[in-house]
C-alpha cells in the first residue's frame, strides 16, 4: 500500500475508492466544490426542464419516480419536483430491514405531508440473507437493501411504465470518487453496479443460493427486458448546486422531518441516516477497511459548504470516528444469526492491517490524521 495522505482541503483520504487529487493536494470533491462556485447552473437548469417535460405524463399518471427514506435528500428532490415544478411524483421506500422508531416516525410524517407513496417490502428472509452474505463476502452489513433501493424501483418503474427516476446526489462527484457522471445528466444501471454494489452484485446473488422468485426485487432486469423499457436514471445534484444541509432545513420545515435527540452513532450530526440500525455497521466496516468513517465524511461536507474550519474537523475526526456500535450488537448477532466469535472473525476479515493493530479486543488506528 502507498503511503497514505490527505486532502488538503478537506480530510479526504487517499484509500478512497476512485478518488483523484490535483497538484495543490485537493480531492476531487473540493476541486468540484470551487468550479461550483462560478458555474452557470442556467444550461443545466434548462436540461432539467427539457427532461421534465420529456416524461410528463399525458394521462395524468405519474411522471417520474423518486425514492425515499424520509430523510432529508430525497425528500428535499420530491419536493422540489412537485412544487417548484409541478411535476407529479411516485415515491418509493424500500423498507430497511432494521428499522429505527425515528425513521419510521420521519417516513410517516413525509407520507402525510402530500406524496402519493409505495413501500416495497422484499421477502424478510431473502434480505437477511443477501444482508448476511454481503457481510461475510464484501464487508457491506446491508448488501441486499442496497442492491433492492435500485432494483425493487427499476423493477416497480418497469411495471408502471415510468421511465424517469430521481436519486439525490452524486456521491462521488459530491464527497470524493469517480468524476464519470460530473457533466453526465442521466447515468446507467452499469453504473450502478461497477460503483454503488462495487461490482459484487451477481456473485453475492449466487453465493445467497436463493431461488429466482426469492431474487425478484434484488435482481437488474435482462437486457431483453430492459431494451423496451428504458429507464433514465438521473442525480438530482447535477441539475443545482447540492447542499446537505440546506436539505434538511427544507425537508423539516416541509416535510415533517425531525432530528435525532442526540449525534448519531460514529458523528457528530444528528439529521441524517436516522431509519435503520445497520447503517453504524456500514461505517464501521467503511473505517476498518478505508481508514475514514462517518465523522470524516460529516466533516468534510461541513468544510466544502464553509461551515467548519480544518482544524476543528480534525478534533471531531479523532473524537468520533471509528465507533464500535455496541449498542447495536445484540441486534446484529440475532439479525444475522451469529455468534459474537463468528461476527467478530467477519469484521477482522475485512480490517485493513496497513492501518490498524488490535489492543485490547478493539482495532485501533496505526496512523494519524494530517
Amino acid at each position: 500500500m502507498k503511503e497514505i495522505f490527505w486532502c488538503k482541503n478537506c480530510l479526504n483520504m487517499s484509500t478512497r475508492p476512485r478518488i483523484t487529487f490535483d497538484d495543490n493536494g485537493w480531492c476531487n470533491a473540493c476541486q468540484w466544490m470551487e468550479e461550483k462556485k462560478t458555474l452557470s447552473w442556467s444550461p443545466r437548469e434548462k436540461k432539467l426542464l427539457s427532461i421534465l417535460d420529456t416524461h410528463r405524463s399525458k394521462s395524468g399518471g405519474f411522471d417520474c419516480i423518486v425514492p425515499v427514506s424520509g430523510g432529508k435528500d430525497g425528500s428535499y428532490v420530491a419536493y422540489n419536483l412537485k412544487h417548484k415544478y409541478g411535476m407529479n411524483p411516485l415515491t418509493i421506500t424500500v423498507k430497511p430491514p432494521l428499522t429505527l422508531e425515528l425513521g419510521d416516525n420521519n417516513l410517516k410524517n413525509f407520507q402525510e405531508s402530500g406524496y402519493d407513496h409505495i413501500h416495497i417490502t422484499p421477502g424478510f428472509e431473502a434480505m437477511r440473507i443477501l444482508n448476511r452474505t454481503g457481510f461475510i463476502e464484501m464487508g457491506f452489513p446491508y448488501y441486499g437493501w442496497l442492491t433492492a433501493i435500485m432494483t425493487a424501483v427499476i423493477r416497480m418503474a418497469m411495471d408502471m411504465h415510468i421511465s424517469l427516476i430521481f436519486y439525490g446526489e452524486s456521491g462521488e462527484v459530491e464527497y470524493g470518487g469517480s468524476s464519470e457522471t460530473k457533466n453526465r445528466a442521466i447515468y446507467d444501471i452499469d453504473y450502478m453496479q461497477r460503483i454503488y454494489l462495487s461490482g459484487g452484485h451477481d456473485m453475492v446473488l449466487k453465493e445467497s443460493r436463493l431461488s429466482d422468485s426469492e431474487l425478484y426485487f434484488f435482481k437488474f432486469p435482462d437486457k431483453e427486458e430492459y431494451k423496451d423499457k428504458k429507464i433514465n436514471f438521473a442525480h438530482w445534484s447535477y441539475f443545482e448546486n447540492w447542499d446537505s444541509y440546506r436539505n434538511y432545513l427544507v425537508a423539516k420545515e416541509h416535510c415533517g422531518l425531525d432530528e435525532a435527540g442526540d449525534n448519531n452513532s460514529g458523528t457528530f450530526t444528528n439529521f441524517s441516516q436516522n431509519d435503520q440500525a445497520l447503517y453504524a455497521l456500514h461505517v464501521y466496516m467503511m473505517y476498518l477497511k478505508l481508514g475514514f468513517g462517518r465523522a470524516t465524511q460529516d466533516a468534510g461536507i461541513e468544510i466544502r459548504r464553509g461551515a467548519m474550519d480544518r482544524d476543528q474537523a480534525i478534533n471531531l475526526v479523532r473524537l468520533y470516528d471509528g465507533h464500535y456500535p455496541e449498542e447495536f450488537i445484540e441486534t446484529y448477532l440475532e439479525y444475522y444469526q451469529m455468534t459474537i466469535d463468528e461476527f467478530d472473525a467477519v469484521i477482522d476479515k475485512w480490517v485493513n492491517r496497513e492501518l490498524f493493530k488490535k489492543v485490547h479486543g478493539r482495532w485501533k488506528p496505526t496512523f494519524e490524521i494530517k
